[in-house]
């Protein structure tokens, strides 16, 4: 069974589809880039999957318990830097799907965050305000969050924009981790060159699906052309397709 099908799969946003005609198989598992120019789909595929956007038409059925059995990172976390809670708490906050919002830590718990502090490089932090972390810290701490969480699925929106090199390429090792360990993991990602060298699978769009499967045969340059093509000419004012809708 896979993890992840969409079944021509319609996203958008007030009728008017930002990801339209899109079908596939993620099986469990999964090493998968998703790859495509800038307003491409690839946030509104992340938070479709996520269940934060309801389709406009299709399906995405997926295995397991629903969204608790999900760790997504958004690209732009909403996240008040001036709230004035610590990294360990933050951390902590991983653990709601499976406490509740009002359930308890148990002894376990504190090992598990303190484990996942540790994953990240950022023993010694667990006390420091989030308001005063550098970006990369920041990045750090919302990835030891999702080690928290402990879901086979994971969802990553560009989750090395805007950090460090070193950072990235510790981060980087984690998700390796990851999909040693049989976790699906998402990234959406702009570094063809990253992608070539990690993720065996690609996704490359452009509003609507250019090419799926092995990363060689993915990323030509013909079809990172036409991946450019079809973004440029896209209508954002057209409303949803009636093939998409039925």
């Amino acid at each position: 069974m896979p993890q992840l099908r969409l079944h021509n799969l319609t996203l958008g946003y007030d009728r008017h589809p930002a990801v339209h005609h899109l079908d596939g198989l993620v099986k469990d598992g999964a090493l998968l880039a998703v790859v495509g120019p800038n307003g491409a789909g690839k946030s509104t595929l992340f938070k479709a999957i996520a269940g934060t956007l309801r389709p406009l038409a299709g399906s995405i059925t997926r295995d397991g318990k629903g969204g608790r059995d999900i760790a997504y990172l958004p690209q732009a976390p909403d996240i008040d830097r001036s709230f004035p809670i610590g990294v360990y708490d933050m951390v902590a906050m991983g653990l709601w799907r499976s406490r509740g919002a009002l359930g308890g830590i148990a002894e376990k718990d504190h090992h598990a965050i303190e484990a996942a502090i540790a994953a990240v490089g950022l023993t010694g932090f667990e006390r420091r305000p989030i308001g005063t972390l550098s970006g990369g810290q920041m990045q750090r701490m919302l990835f030891a969050r999702l080690v928290a969480q402990d879901a086979p699925l994971i969802l990553l929106d560009e989750p090395f924009a805007a950090i460090d090199a070193r950072t990235s390429a510790e981060l980087l090792t984690l998700v390796q981790r990851w999909h040693r360990e049989g976790r699906t993991v998402l990234a959406a990602l702009h570094d063809v060159d990253l992608v070539s060298a990690i993720f065996p699978e690609t996704l490359l769009l452009a509003r609507e699906p250019v090419a799926w499967g092995p990363t060689r045969e993915v990323l030509t340059v013909e079809n990172l052309n036409k991946a450019r093509r079809m973004c440029e000419a896209f209508d954002e004012t057209a409303e949803t397709c009636a093939v998409a809708a039925e």
